[in-house]
This record gives structure tokens, C-alpha cells and sequence, in this order.
């Protein structure tokens, strides 16, 4: 087995930001290896072969309808992936259906995995993948010996390349569904709206310091839509109705890397820390000078927050 397999996710046609942004460092790390660059493509409606643009020389597509995560179904479908291609190295976005689905895999080729990594790299011809642990306070790398080596990556870790213009080879696998069926009786919508944090280049996150939904909304959400930012909330804020448990970061909620977070009236508990550390620039603002936040932050306002968001607002909107 030889080469690096990249799980591109898409929906309504378009592959998101991670596609790009794994097949950019798949050419990178296939470059030191001297291995290839393949992409697999699950499910009809995207254009695999314009993955060629990001560095796949061919890309693998099974069709049917993945629109609905199956993990019987995307398991079976991407071991049969795996076996075509060659692959002994898997990336995905940490995404919901992959941190299910690749942990079977690992277990399935008894090969080695590392969760919710934010770089890669190589030496001595293994994968190794930086990735946080105890809730995001220490870093760890975690050298992948064992083959294939699957890892989970975080969105925003990587730069997407530069569109080359290229060509993937796109060549059709069918697979055997060997794992039990699972039928899926009903699918609720989460209850959000506007730009999807897993992906937002910019979020803005507010905490219970706002006070109640009302002026969460004004404040934080009016912010958001200033800055076309993705929303969120620390626990405290999700816990206290101002906003849905989908918007939650941290430990228990979902887990972002933008390259600008603002975090308004959020304390900087270490649960919330383990959601949104790795991001690459955080603005605190909380009028506690002595809060946590701002032993992270790389700007920080001490002021009160509801004087700070409308003023910023307004210059925002110029």
C-alpha cells in the first residue's frame, strides 16, 4: 500500500473548505514521502474531478446517496476507497460523521489513528500529527506507525492552495454493504442559521455576561452579522437559554480554529479553552482584568462589553 487518501466532504454540489485545505497538505507531506495524492468522493452531485485543482491526481467516488450519515454505509464505502487506492495514509475532516466513521476503520485495517489534529508532519517516514489533549492544555505529537494511518483534522488547520487548473483521474468503486443496516426514522435540523462555525474563518462568541437572549442577540449576533462571522457561546451562555446548544464551544460543544476569534464577556474556563485555543488570533473582551481569557488572548479589552460591542459595531458598519 502506498499514498494519501483524502476524504473530501461535500453537500448540495460544492465540497467545503476542508477539501481544499487536506489535498494542500497531502501534496505537502506526499512531496517528502514521494508517495501520491488520491481523494475520495462519497455520494453523487460533486465534481471529483475538479479536486485535480488541489493537488488529487485521481479521485475515487462511490455513488448513492450519503447525505444522510450512515456509518455502516460510509465505513463500507471507504474501506472499499481504501483498498482501491492503495492508500496507507487517511485524512478527513474532524467533522461529525468522521470522527465516528474513521476510529472503525483504524480498527478494522488494525491500523493507527490520531484525533483532531491541527498539523502534520513527517518523520522517519511515519505521519506525525499534533493534536491537543487534557481538554486542550498541553499539546501532544503522536508519531502513526502502524499502517494505514488514519487522521481527523480539525477546519482552518491548513491554508487551501492555489487552484492549479488540474485534473483529477476520477475512477468508480462500488462497494458491499457488510455492516448491519441502520435505518435512520427521522433527521431534525439544528436549530441555527448563517455561517457554519466548523468553518468560519471568524467567530464571535459570547458568554453569560451578556445577561439574557434579548441582548445576546442584539449584541453578539448583530457583531456576527457585521463581520459575516460565524455565532457561538460559551456553556454558561447555552445553558442559560441566550443561544442553542449547536452554537456551544468548548470540551462539550463544538470545536472551532478561525483565524479571528472574538470572545465577548467568556471567563476563558478551561472547558471553553479546549474549543477555540487553536485559533490564530483571539480578541478578549470582559471587564474582570484578572479573567483567564486573557492569559490567551493576543488582544485584549478590559471594558465593559456593552459599551465596547455597540461602539465597534457601529465603526464596523462605518
Amino acid at each position: 500500500m502506498s499514498g494519501i487518501l483524502v476524504v473530501a466532504e461535500h453537500a448540495g454540489g460544492a465540497f467545503s473548505k476542508s477539501a481544499a485545505e487536506l489535498l494542500g497538505k497531502a501534496s505537502e507531506l506526499a512531496a517528502v514521502l514521494g508517495t501520491s495524492v488520491s481523494a475520495a468522493v462519497l455520494g453523487d452531485g460533486a465534481d471529483a474531478a475538479s479536486l485535480g485543482n488541489f493537488g488529487a491526481a485521481k479521485a475515487f467516488t462511490v455513488a448513492g446517496d450519503f447525505g444522510t450519515y450512515d456509518a455502516g454505509a460510509t465505513i463500507d464505502a471507504l474501506a472499499a476507497v481504501i483498498e482501491a487506492s492503495g492508500a496507507d495514509i487517511v485524512l478527513a475532516p474532524a467533522s461529525y460523521a468522521f470522527r465516528d466513521a474513521l476510529p472503525r476503520l483504524t480498527a478494522r485495517f488494525d491500523g493507527a489513528m490520531a484525533s483532531d489534529a491541527q498539523d502534520l508532519s513527517v518523520a522517519s517516514g511515519n505521519l506525525v500529527a499534533r493534536r491537543p489533549t487534557f481538554a486542550g492544555s498541553i499539546e501532544e505529537d503522536v508519531t502513526l506507525v502502524a499502517r494505514p494511518a488514519f487522521a481527523t483534522v480539525r477546519n482552518n488547520a491548513f491554508p487551501a492552495p492555489a487552484n492549479s487548473g488540474a485534473s483529477a483521474e476520477v475512477v468508480a468503486v462500488s462497494f458491499e454493504r457488510t455492516t448491519p443496516t441502520v435505518e435512520v426514522v427521522e433527521t431534525l435540523a439544528p436549530d441555527t442559521s448563517g455561517i457554519d462555525l466548523g468553518t468560519a474563518d471568524k467567530v464571535v462568541a459570547g458568554g453569560r455576561s451578556l445577561g439574557s437572549k434579548d441582548k445576546f442577540d442584539g449584541l453578539i449576533r448583530n457583531l456576527g452579522e457585521v463581520m459575516a462571522a460565524g455565532v457561538g457561546a460559551s456553556r454558561a451562555a447555552t445553558d442559560a437559554g441566550y443561544a442553542p446548544h449547536a452554537e456551544q464551544i468548548g470540551q462539550t460543544g463544538q470545536v472551532v480554529s478561525p483565524t479571528l476569534y472574538f470572545a465577548v464577556g467568556i471567563s476563558g474556563a478551561i472547558q471553553h479553552l479546549a474549543g477555540m485555543r487553536t485559533s490564530k488570533v483571539i480578541v478578549a473582551i470582559n471587564k474582570d482584568p484578572d479573567a483567564p481569557i486573557f492569559e490567551h488572548a493576543t488582544y485584549g479589552i478590559v471594558n465593559d462589553l456593552f459599551e465596547v460591542i455597540p461602539a465597534l459595531t457601529a465603526e464596523l458598519q462605518g
